[in-house]
């Protein structure tokens, strides 16, 4: 297979203009060269799609590619299509006469990429007619869905596996940005008749900030996190449909152009606001969860949550919204105690089976222990994800610090009582035991009589529950999920314990001050220099109107970086422009002569 590798790298920049693969890419593609099923962890942005797009165009046959969000279906091939790529997608929305059109594609043999919803896959009309075609791949995009312990289950996914059986057992790769260890083997048992070929890249987004704040004025904190972003696109999360209407409104009073979205707006508002932020620039969207997964916008320079997400992959997900383009982009979240009661009755109320509760209970702690760390959050991020990486330089703790006092002595009673108790316990009936509650549990082990019991008196239950979650943080402990949230202690952990080393706990989460600093307005461009800026914003005015012309959103025709590569590279042919990243053969035929146009009629301002 090394020839058709060769003529992936020739593909990948004579149709896409990029020059070389992205992180992670060409293995997985080789893997696909080579006939092996697949299972591809790879965050946000890393040119997921790209790992089936281009052994689509290399083989014969079909590959079919299941998303969950016709939204999603419909940008994907609006993209492949600008491109010059036979891309469709079969839905519930298509008239007659696409379907049509569909089927003679499919007949004639030209069709290289179809998108399908897995409820339509299903049918058995549909399932007979791809058969008939000529199914060389199935890529199952946004794998994670299919499993109970992924953060966004679906039922209609559980089909996948049977469908993959009845397509003949075709080869398949399973795609997703977010999968922990429960959730890859569910992965992997529900698609797969025999273990797949994994590949899971670093979970990292170096791009991102990361930001997190206890609550103060939450509507001041978002407005200022907002303006500093002025003129860019972004997105604030909010956990109920009253607050979205409620902030956006506020951010319009501010000089915002700001749009709410929640599942209660009638369709018609709720697409018309998906399709100006899709678009237009500038534009900040206020949402709920029901907005996001179809998003396929590479340039989101700010995610913010006003409210606190569900758990950590649910966080992960959402901020990875923002700067799919590779370029800078900001994000904060706000959190306080009514999130955490509103979260915690959520799972106490689900419904779900108990042993669901309890993954998400410590999913969700986890996100809380995230909150309070005390040194780089993105070491604590990726420590969820099995990862570990130094400082990053790049996060508010890492930028600020923290309000930390010597916590040592409350790190060696908690991890004693941990040790004490045979690492067996979760953290309620540890944290009775610090404070010598003689709960039923604890007289039933018999708790009451060790060194440990009592402690812990001189700080209250929300203090000790704050602390364990700081040394999870920390590295100190570890809470094993798959074992009924049980705390163990790590070697770090037996050397504060030891005395060997000291800790520091942060303070301002313990007690939370009322007048909480707001966040810096940390504003993170990534655009051109100010002397290219006025070419930028001629190109985007270009885009913006192309895009109009063809009623696609303005990525589909260039992204920002190519544009921001344009303004500083100045291309004065189109064979200097082909040099562009993202700038294939297609694309420079279609646009390439009015945006050097543009160039040509903006000379460089002398520094």
């Amino acid at each position: 297979m090394t020839d058709l590798i060769a003529k992936a790298r020739s593909c990948l920049e004579t149709v896409f203009g990029f020059p070389t693969f992205r992180p992670g890419q060409e293995e997985v593609i080789q893997a696909i060269l080579d006939g092996e099923d697949v299972l591809a962890v790879m965050p946000t942005g890393s040119g997921k799609s790209m790992c089936y797009q281009l052994p689509a165009l290399l083989r014969p046959g079909i590959t079919v590619v299941v998303s969950p969000l016709i939204s999603l279906m419909r940008n994907q091939v609006s993209q492949l299509i600008e491109y010059g790529v036979e891309a469709a997608t079969l839905n519930s929305s298509n008239d007659p006469a696409e379907n049509r059109r569909i089927h003679t594609l499919l007949r004639a043999g030209t069709l290289r990429l179809l998108y399908v919803a897995p409820e339509r896959l299903v049918r058995p009309d549909t399932a007979a007619m791809l058969r008939d075609a000529g199914v060389a791949l199935l890529a199952i995009d946004e794998a994670h869905c299919v499993s109970q312990w992924g953060h966004d289950f679906r039922p209609e996914y559980l089909t996948l596996g049977k469908v993959r059986e009845d397509l003949g057992g075709v080869q398949t790769i399973a795609l997703t940005a977010t999968a922990d260890v429960p959730t890859r083997s569910d992965i992997g048992k529900k698609l797969f008749q025999a273990p797949p070929r994994t590949f899971i890249r670093s979970f990292d987004r170096p791009n991102l900030k990361l930001a997190m704040r206890p609550k103060a004025n939450a509507r001041r904190q978002i407005t200022d996190f907002v303006a500093a972003h002025r003129n860019e696109n972004g997105i604030i999360y909010c956990s109920s449909r009253k607050r979205t209407e409620e902030l956006a409104a506020v951010l319009c009073e501010a000089g915002h152009k700001a749009l709410p979205y929640h599942a209660g707006l009638d369709a018609e508002t709720r697409n018309a606001n998906q399709d100006v932020f899709l678009q237009d620039d500038g534009i900040v969207i206020v949402a709920t969860v029901a907005f996001g997964m179809g998003i396929d916008k590479p340039d989101v320079r700010f995610v913010g949550h006003a409210d606190l997400p569900q758990n950590v992959e649910a966080y992960y997900q959402e901020i990875g919204r923002a700067g799919r383009d590779g370029l800078a982009a900001d994000t904060l979240t706000l959190y306080g105690l009514d999130d955490m009661r509103l979260r915690r009755m959520q799972i106490e109320e689900s419904g779900t089976p108990e042993e669901r509760k309890r993954i998400d209970r410590q999913r969700f702690n986890a996100l809380i222990a995230l909150c309070e760390a005390t040194h780089c959050r993105r070491q604590t991020l990726l420590a969820y994800f099995d990862e570990t990486s130094a400082p990053c330089g790049n996060c508010d703790l890492c930028l600020e610090g923290a309000d930390v006092f010597d916590g040592t002595v409350e790190a060696q009673k908690a991890m004693s009582a941990i040790l004490r108790t045979g690492e067996r316990f979760g953290t309620e009936h540890l944290v009775a035991l610090l404070l010598g509650n003689a709960t039923d549990a604890i007289k039933r082990y018999g708790h009451e009589a060790l060194p440990t019991f009592g402690v812990g008196r001189d700080r209250s239950i929300n203090d000790w529950r704050s602390i364990f979650r700081q040394l999870y943080a920390a590295g100190l402990t570890f809470l094993d999920i798959s074992e009924y949230g049980r705390w163990t202690v790590t070697d770090k952990g037996r050397r504060v314990l030891r005395g060997e080393e000291r800790l520091d706990l942060r303070q301002d989460v313990l007690r939370p001050s009322a007048t909480a600093r707001s966040a810096k307005k940390l504003a993170i461009s990534g655009l051109a220099d100010g002397k290219d800026s006025d070419l930028l914003e001629a190109l985007k005015d270009l885009r913006r109107t192309i895009a109009k012309k063809i009623k696609q959103p303005a990525y589909v025709v260039f992204s920002d970086r190519t544009l921001i590569e344009m303004a500083t590279a100045r291309p004065a042919a189109l064979t200097e422009m082909h040099e562009i990243h993202g700038i294939g053969e297609v694309k420079l035929k279609k646009y390439g002569a009015p945006f050097l146009e543009v160039i040509a009629k903006h000379p460089r301002v002398a520094v």
